[in-house]
């Protein structure tokens, strides 16, 4: 079975699926119909007893995956229609939470920059590779959306207020913090790759990522702990940005610089949806649902529809978000993430 799209190229080589992103010039950037030719090739693959382990990866060198292919779901809402978004997050959720629940290995090579859906695509399988010049990172408060594609189960699994530190700043992990945050399994060089892909084709062992995996250097992660958790441990992003305001270290002022041009709104509801999912509710649906909730309302209730013009439509970087204060009403945040009643995600 070889699937030939423009922009994957999805076929089964000796014992592996393989699924390759083929948009380079886009940054391997995912669009509604990749994720849903991905999801269809692991259902195939998931009762064929020749396919031992699946393999992810990308072509080119800047990206793994870049994210969603947002640009036509604003022109869509522009024009009155946000089905069309809530359509492409559902599916790309559906095909999530399939990856972290797959009964065979899955294992993903993420090079360059993991973004937002490339997190989603490539962070949730059994085997995660990164190497020198992986850069992973949930930007979504950028753009008015919060950490979703399953990214909030990750940051609530983080050591310590690492998440609410990654989802506030858009901090980029090295290769080295995405190992200690629970975002990659293993350091592999690039050069390593090809060999070690078409080793895994031939053999169908995925045990064999264990014998090329060295340390990377230090996690500047590891440096900032002690300062993210002391000043993250706040219950609402209110309280973050008080207990940032009244430190005099050079950290808490990088950091309120960082957040003063992302969206409040966004935080806020990033924030309170990991502390829910760190209760006894800690699942990956559960993740996706209450992700859905918020991306459901996103375009019509959020920043989102303001934060795409001002980054990638105009481009002027200048987003008019509601709550330039960061002075967020409880209320809006619960209104985003009441439960949608018949429109919940399903799997």
């Amino acid at each position: 079975m070889a699937d030939e799209h423009c922009d994957l190229l999805i076929r089964v080589i000796g014992h592996a699926g393989r699924i390759t992103l083929t948009r380079p010039q886009a940054l391997n950037a995912l669009t509604h119909q990749m994720c849903l030719d991905i999801d269809a090739a692991l259902q195939t693959w998931s009762d064929d007893p020749a396919v031992k382990l699946v393999v992810i990866d990308a072509e080119g060198d800047k990206a793994f995956c870049a994210g969603g292919d947002v640009a036509g779901i604003y022109h869509a809402a522009k024009e009155g229609d946000f089905q069309a978004a809530r359509d492409f997050w559902r599916d790309e959720y559906r095909m999530n939470a399939r990856i972290f629940a797959y009964p065979k290995p899955v294992i993903s090579f993420m090079q360059g920059f993991v973004m937002g859906g490339g997190v989603g695509l490539g962070c949730h399988g059994t085997q995660r590779v990164v190497c020198e010049s992986s850069q992973v990172t949930m930007p979504e408060a950028v753009i008015g959306l919060i950490p979703d594609v399953g990214g909030t189960l990750l940051l609530a699994l983080a050591p310590g207020r690492l998440g609410e530190y990654i989802a506030m700043t858009a901090y980029r992990m090295t290769a080295a913090d995405a190992l200690y945050a629970g975002f990659a399994d293993h350091y592999i060089a690039h050069a390593k790759w090809p060999a070690l892909i078409a080793a895994l084709e031939e053999s169908g062992d995925a045990t064999l990522l264990d014998q090329g995996a060295t340390q990377p250097d230090f996690a500047p992660l590891t440096a900032l702990k002690d300062d993210i958790d002391r000043l993250f441990d706040g219950e609402s992003l209110a309280d973050i940005v008080t207990q940032l305001q009244q430190d005099s270290s050079d950290f808490a002022r990088d950091v309120l610089h960082r957040i003063a041009r992302h969206s409040g709104l966004s935080m806020a509801a990033a924030i309170e949806i990991l502390h829910r999912l760190r209760g006894s509710q800690l699942s990956m649906e559960k993740a996706l649902e209450m992700e859905y909730r918020f991306t459901y309302r996103a375009q019509e209730m959020a920043d989102f529809q303001e934060g795409v013009r001002a980054q990638l439509i105009d481009k002027d970087r200048n987003p008019k978000w509601k709550y330039p204060d960061l002075q967020v009403p409880p209320v809006e945040v619960s209104n985003l993430l009441m439960p949608l009643g018949d429109n919940k995600l399903t799997f």
